[in-house]
């Protein structure tokens, strides 16, 4: 029997750990009876009782498994990091808040057993905030457009993935990886379903303005050279025209001496302007620089306090 593990990250999920549980294996029993299976649930150190409700749920069926977090490792790197950890013939991750549907499961497996070695699920709406849905296709039209690679619109990571992928992850060295960038980047080619996107369960969104933020600019900084190029081609465009207006200011007041205020209006004006633009580029650059600086640290993508139902296995850190 082939194996399917289902990676499930969790931050603060008490209310939804017991029913998707309860839910993935009724879909197990149901319609994917041929298969055997492991829930491996990651937790990045919640600080309600969610680890209480894992901890029931490894006691009761050995299939399921835990890893919990030293610490919150971010919204990347833990799941990233359980999906190494994996040993099913595919992978398959979904988050704990049930907006990612269970049913969506047995259409990944037929699709991957018809030949794909990446399956993933592709929102075309959503339930929860219009709002965001709507800022979400427009960060996701504008970085598609700005990236060298194919980046994927309205995928949250949310999919099945190959054996054969998870070597290919547990080959790269890269302490900060974006699952995303990375499936668009080196997956093999993929089949995407359509699905809409329901409202959590239960709780609250972790999402905030900075996680979103981190995300965008992790996505920016990783897969584009948009924003370097054009702060180069502002700075030279400037640079003209500055010269051209001094010369031009320089020539005026030669011409008509007494006639020709300079003044300190349009000096001011111009100060100010190009200081808030070179801010903007240092900030910008700053960006950058910090993802370089995070990569060549060679962190480990995160720090286990606990496994539960492992067998006596090596980890995938994930760096060397």
């Amino acid at each position: 029997m082939k194996k399917i593990s289902i990676v499930i990250p969790c931050y603060n999920e008490e209310e939804n750990v017991l029913p998707l549980a309860k839910a993935l294996r009724d879909c197990f029993s149901a319609e994917l009876s041929d298969y055997c299976y492991e829930l491996l649930f990651i937790d990045n150190d919640s600080h309600d009782r969610t680890r209480d409700r894992i901890r029931e749920l490894c006691r009761e069926d050995p299939k399921i498994k835990a890893i919990f977090n030293a610490k919150n490792f971010g919204q990347f790197n833990s799941p990233y990091y359980a999906m190494l950890q994996s040993d099913g013939d595919a992978t398959i991750l979904m988050a704990a808040d049930f907006q990612d549907p269970v049913e969506m499961i047995p259409r990944f497996v037929h699709a991957w057993e018809e030949g794909s070695r990446i399956v993933i699920g592709v929102k075309i709406r959503s339930r929860e905030s219009r709002l965001m849905y709507w800022l979400r296709g427009i960060y996701y039209r504008a970085i598609k457009r700005m990236s060298s690679v194919d980046q994927i619109s309205q995928f949250t990571g949310f999919g099945l993935y190959d054996q054969s992928f998870i070597r290919v992850m547990r080959s790269l060295d890269d302490p900060t990886p974006f699952l995303r960038g990375i499936v668009a980047e080196l997956g093999y080619r993929r089949t995407e379903i359509p699905y809409t996107q329901p409202k959590r369960r239960a709780g609250t969104t972790h999402n905030n303005f900075y996680t979103l933020y981190d995300a965008a600019m992790l996505s920016f900084t990783s897969y584009t050279k948009v924003g370097l190029r054009i702060a180069v081609f502002f700075g030279g465009v400037c640079s003209a025209l500055s010269m051209l207006i001094g010369m031009l200011y320089l020539v005026m007041k030669l011409i008509w001496w007494d006639r020709f205020p300079a003044g300190m209006a349009p000096m001011l004006i111009g100060m100010l302007f190009l200081g808030s633009v070179q801010i903007f580029f240092i900030g910008l650059l700053g960006e950058y620089i910090l993802s370089i600086n995070q990569r060549v640290m060679k962190r480990p993508l995160v720090v286990e306090e606990e496994r539960i139902n492992f067998p006596d296995a090596p980890k995938y850190s994930g760096v060397d």
